[in-house]
């Protein structure tokens, strides 16, 4: 029986689902919070940079994107905060970053530790992303949350814009 509920879980869909998952997440944060070289980085910025890691060939002359460009993909910053708060969670019950209040809230930093387990990982992705992250934070990092908000709520509607643009497009009748 115990057996059973085991391999039940093991084959829903959810236990297979590759992308964003609050692990992929925490990991993505990772990488983007060893760049900042210590900077603390509150949950927004963090959500931000999560999708300016995995959606970079969205700004121009940016490198590639990692994953592939879906339509409306600007929503996906409607949904990525809760995955980015608990893959963020899941980093720090692991002591791969830590957590603290400073006068804006709570504030993410990257550790030695972090440090040490992102160089651990040497997969084609993990130089992708540490690639992007530290694109990220040179050309993002001295932006004012304010600043970076900006920017994101300026362009949040243009992301993925491109699909509805073919689909009018097929839809033309001359």
């Amino acid at each position: 029986m115990v057996r059973h509920m085991i391999n039940k879980d093991l084959d829903s869909p959810r236990s297979h689902r590759p992308f964003n998952t609050p692990l992929e997440c925490g990991f993505r944060t990772l990488f983007v919070l060893n760049a900042t070289d210590g900077a603390p980085s509150d949950l927004q910025r963090l959500v931000s940079y999560d999708y300016l890691l995995v959606h970079s060939g969205d700004i121009p002359d940016g490198p590639p994107s990692l994953h592939p460009a879906v339509p409306l993909r600007g929503t996906e910053l409607l949904v990525k905060r809760d995955l980015v708060r608990a893959g963020l969670n899941q980093m720090f019950s692991r002591e791969l970053l830590t957590k603290s209040f400073d006068r804006t809230g709570i504030v993410y930093r990257a550790t030695a530790l972090t440090t040490a387990f992102v160089g651990l990982l040497k997969s084609d992705y993990a130089k992708a992303l540490r690639h992007r992250s530290q694109w990220i934070v040179s050309n993002f990092g001295s932006q004012s949350d304010e600043e970076l908000n900006v920017f994101m709520s300026a362009n949040i509607g243009k992301w993925g814009a491109e699909f509805e643009r073919l689909t009018a497009l097929r839809d033309l009748e001359l």
